[in-house]
């Protein structure tokens, strides 16, 4: 059986590798809110990671604040998973 939509919820992240900056938080809810986040990052083709632990402190990380720095670990692994498999289906497609 599936979540109920109050006990959904989503941090959205961005990056931009051109900056020096960290990971900003953009977007963070539950419930109704946070299905929006997620509809809005697959209509956008973003990557959806699902990381309970991550999402518990990203989620006390007010909106606009980049993540702490005890974080950037944790995120710059789940970006460098993302990075290596959207290269990998780059390269596929271009075969």
């Amino acid at each position: 059986m599936g979540r109920s939509t109050q006990s959904i919820r989503a941090v959205a992240l961005h990056y931009d590798q051109k900056t020096l900056a960290g990971p900003k938080v953009v977007a963070s809810g539950q419930g109704d809110f946070a299905q929006r986040i997620i509809l809005a990052a697959k209509a956008a083709g973003v990557d959806i990671v699902e990381d309970p632990d991550l999402l518990e402190v990203l989620g006390r990380v007010p909106v606009g604040e980049d993540i702490p720095p005890e974080l950037f670990q944790s995120v710059a692994e789940i970006l460098a998973f993302l990075y290596r498999i959207n290269a990998r289906f780059e390269v596929e497609e271009e075969d």
